[in-house]
């Protein structure tokens, strides 16, 4: 199967062999060729260039080619999503409305609510169920651009039905053209039965449960939501040395109700990156400077809480990478619309179109470990893609937040179509 999209207004997120994430000023810069062509064969961008230096006899021979006019339109490297849960039975508005009435994150999970509310839900679904479920998902988040996506474990705090999440995070893998990472983040919350014995717990973690997703091969890394009132550093640290017994590589959700020292922890164990840093300073910014470790932002969580905004500015003129990513679940950020998470971007963090362009595409892929293959339009990277519909500029994607601008995507080389079972 081979595909030429032609007539390509600006190809944006183009680069000569491989690129790594981008740091501070760098995030600026954003490569393109105008009147341009791209040619795929099965997975993979073969070739790419100025329209005038197209043959027509070039691909003439290719008995199997499928031919995109892309006049007027633009294409860019499809969306990364390097942190979502978006493995989840059932929905939470209830505490939606709770916090419209003033319950707080930390009132509603002490209730019962949040993460141990889904935790209950999963309990009492089959894998097949959830696999439907989460299916509908990966099809909504398909059709909006996405072309990789990590997703996590974590509504299960059981070994049972932590097992049963990443099994069908990895049907979703073995079915779907989306290139997925799987993470194990049993250390979400404390289930209610061991409120008064964490101890228990979080040997549970360690000596039941790693081993066990380790031995199915599961998951590609391991998660700890390092907060107050989740998880201590040195719970998460003990936790990071386990899994990484086992080869799964770190990464911590840190930062978004205190200054919980997650993001130091993250550094010292090498973490791929830390995710949330609604509560970042310069003691944080500092650390991270030091390190290989992406921080990663989830603007959409920061909204629909009423959290402070993470400061993406400071970082980024500080001379940090920036990635940017939906944190799709069912309790603080219900929706995996990367558009919007660039729109958010913008608006709320103070990016710059160019900036969360590269937050969503070549950082977020590198946040998910997948930057050798994803991320940008690169000569042998898979054939991830999303053709706009005809707007004015690249500044015109992020501006126009509530509007629909993809027309085509573009999975693995070919045109997508949503996944029916």
């Amino acid at each position: 199967m081979a595909l030429l999209i032609k007539n390509i207004r600006e190809l944006f997120g183009t680069c000569k062999g491989q690129q790594g994430v981008k740091n501070g000023g760098d995030m600026q810069k954003l490569e393109s060729v105008k009147n341009a062509f791209l040619y795929a064969e099965n997975d993979t961008i073969t070739s790419y260039g100025r329209m005038e230096d197209l043959s027509s006899e070039q691909f003439s021979a290719k008995a199997a080619l499928e031919v995109v006019d892309a006049s007027g339109k633009f294409v860019f490297p499809s969306f990364c999503d390097s942190h979502t849960h978006l493995v989840y039975t059932g929905s939470r508005e209830q505490e939606f409305v709770d916090k419209i009435r003033g319950l707080s994150y930390e009132e509603i999970a002490r209730r019962g609510g949040g993460i141990l509310n889904s935790a209950r839900k999963l309990h009492n679904v089959t894998e097949e169920e959830l696999y439907s479920e989460s299916l509908s998902r990966i099809n909504e988040i398909a059709g909006m651009g996405t072309g990789a996506v990590e997703i996590k474990s974590g509504y299960g705090l059981n070994t049972e039905d932590e097992l049963k999440m990443l099994r069908v995070i990895r049907l979703i893998r073995e079915t779907c053209p989306l290139e997925i990472r799987a993470t194990f983040l049993g250390a979400h919350a404390v289930p209610e039965e061991y409120r008064n014995n964490r101890e228990l717990y979080v040997g549970q973690v360690i000596n039941e449960m790693i081993p066990m997703v380790a031995s199915e091969g599961l998951a590609d890394y391991i998660d700890v939501f390092c907060d107050e009132g989740f998880f201590t550093v040195d719970e998460t640290e003990r936790i990071l040395m386990a899994g990484m017994k086992y080869g799964l590589i770190p990464k911590i959700h840190a930062n978004e109700i205190g200054f919980s020292g997650g993001v130091q922890a993250g550094v010292r164990y090498n973490a791929l990156s830390v995710d949330h840093l609604e509560r970042s300073g310069d003691d944080e910014i500092a650390v991270l400077l030091g390190s290989e470790t992406i921080p990663t932002l989830l603007p959409g969580s920061a909204l629909f809480l009423g959290l402070p905004d993470p400061p993406a500015r400071r970082m980024i003129d500080s001379g940090l990478p920036v990635a940017l990513a939906s944190d799709y679940n069912p309790g603080s950020s219900p929706s995996g619309n990367m558009k919007l998470i660039m729109s958010l971007g913008c608006i709320r963090l103070k990016m710059t179109p160019e900036e969360v362009f590269n937050a969503v595409t070549v950082n977020s892929a590198c946040a998910m470990g997948v930057g050798d293959s994803h991320g940008t339009v690169t000569e042998g990277k898979s054939a991830g893609l999303i053709v706009t519909k005809e707007i004015p500029s690249l500044g015109f994607f992020p501006y126009a937040f509530g509007s629909n601008l993809v027309d085509t995507v573009i999975l693995r080389g070919k045109i997508w179509n949503p996944i029916v079972m």
